[in-house]
C-alpha cells in the first residue's frame, strides 16, 4: 500500500565510477523503505545515467540527490557544480532518456551558476490498494422532533406595529 505520508531524502556525495552503483542502491533503499518497490527501477537508472554523465564530462563532481514523495509524485532531482557544464550539449543523450521513461522532467539553473536537472515519476493507479466503503456507525445522539404546528394568532405582532394596521394597507 502507497503511504500518503511526504517524504524527503537528501544525500550529497563526490561522483565516481564505483559511487555511482552505492548511491544507486542507497536511492533504491530508500524507497524501498517507503513502500514504493515499483518506482526503484526507473528512478535507478535516471540517477545512474545523470550520474555517469556527470562523473565522465564534470570537473567538480560534487552533487546532491534529493528524493520528494508527496503521496503521488515521486520526484528526484540531481544538482551538480560544475558551470562548465552544459545539459544542451554533455548530458543531452542522458536528458533524451530520462524524458523518455519518466512522466516528467527539467533542469534549472540556481543563483550560483550551477545547475539542477529533475524528473518524476507518478504512482500508477492500478498500484494503489483500493479503498473500502466503511458502514456508517449509528449515531448516539437522539433525533429532534419534526417542530409543532405553531398557530398565527399565538405569534405576538411585531414591537411598534398596532393591531389593523396590515389591514388598512391593503
Amino acid at each position: 500500500m502507497k503511504t500518503a505520508v511526504p517524504c524527503y531524502y537528501h544525500l550529497d556525495v563526490e561522483v565516481s565510477p564505483e559511487r555511482v552503483g552505492q548511491v544507486s542502491r542507497i536511492l533504491a533503499a530508500h524507497l524501498r523503505y517507503w513502500d514504493l518497490e515499483t518506482l526503484v527501477e526507473p528512478v535507478r537508472n535516471g540517477a545512474e545515467m545523470l550520474l555517469r554523465a556527470i562523473d565522465e564530462h564534470a570537473t567538480d563532481k560534487n552533487i546532491s540527490i534529493e528524493m520528494w514523495w508527496n503521496g503521488q509524485h515521486l520526484i528526484t532531482a540531481v544538482g551538480d557544480n560544475d558551470r562548465a557544464l552544459r545539459p544542451d550539449h554533455e548530458l543531452r543523450a542522458c536528458l533524451r532518456h530520462i524524458a523518455l521513461v519518466s512522466d516528467g522532467w527539467g533542469c534549472c539553473a540556481t543563483e550560483s551558476g550551477s545547475k539542477v536537472i529533475w524528473f518524476s515519476q507518478r504512482a500508477r493507479a492500478g498500484e494503489r490498494a483500493p479503498l473500502v466503503p466503511t458502514a456508517p456507525a449509528p449515531s448516539l445522539r437522539e433525533a429532534r422532533g419534526v417542530p409543532r404546528d405553531v398557530p398565527a394568532t399565538a405569534v405576538a405582532p411585531a414591537a411598534g406595529i398596532r393591531d389593523g394596521v396590515l389591514e388598512e394597507a391593503r
